[in-house]
């Protein structure tokens, strides 16, 4: 199979259940989605290092959507029945199972099927991410951007999804404001 293409997103790396929400975002030519296709979670897979672990196919396809609807409810309105509900039918597909290995305890994911893999992935992510921070999930504060970012500055301060985009677009905004009001 070729090397999926590179990922045309402009906000990567963050954790797995916020990268999946970052997989659509606002370009200057509209809002753009990485998972229209089967190339597009390729990519995905591939940019969180989940390509070798689960199957790139249509079923795969639509579990990552249904996690990526269902994640976006919990973190838009976080206690929301929509977003737990959403949440828990995803983690719904598979379990942790504990395991000893000859390095000591350990666990290991169980799926359903194997195409609720990464669907699974991302919204035990999110359990984990609601565990460390849940304070520190964040929505970019520009308003026309739609991603969402984990907060890891010191402070915790920290309010675009990328200073050199959102944040300069802010900057430039509020310089061009005070000139013309001078």
């Amino acid at each position: 199979m070729p090397a999926p293409a590179p990922d045309p997103r402009p906000l990567t790396g963050e954790p797995v259940s916020l990268d999946l929400l970052n997989t659509r975002w606002v370009s200057e030519a509209g809002r753009q989605d990485l998972l229209t296709g089967l190339e597009g979670l390729r990519i995905w897979l591939a940019s969180n290092g989940l390509d070798r672990r689960f199957p790139t196919d249509a079923a795969a396809l639509e579990h990552v959507l249904l996690a990526r609807e269902a994640l976006a409810a919990a973190v838009d309105d976080p206690g929301g029945t929509a977003g737990i509900e959403g949440v828990n039918a995803v983690l719904g597909h598979g379990r942790i199972r504990a395991t000893l290995t000859p390095e000591g305890p350990d666990e290991e994911a169980e799926f359903e099927h194997p195409s609720w893999g990464a669907a699974w992935t991302a919204a035990r992510d999110y359990l984990d991410l609601l565990r460390t921070a849940p304070d520190r999930i964040r929505s970019c504060a520009h308003e026309a951007c739609i991603l969402h970012f984990f907060d890891t500055s010191r402070n915790g301060t920290r309010r675009w999804c990328s200073m050199a985009a959102c944040g300069n677009r802010a900057k430039a905004s509020r310089h061009y404001a005070k000139t013309r009001e001078a």
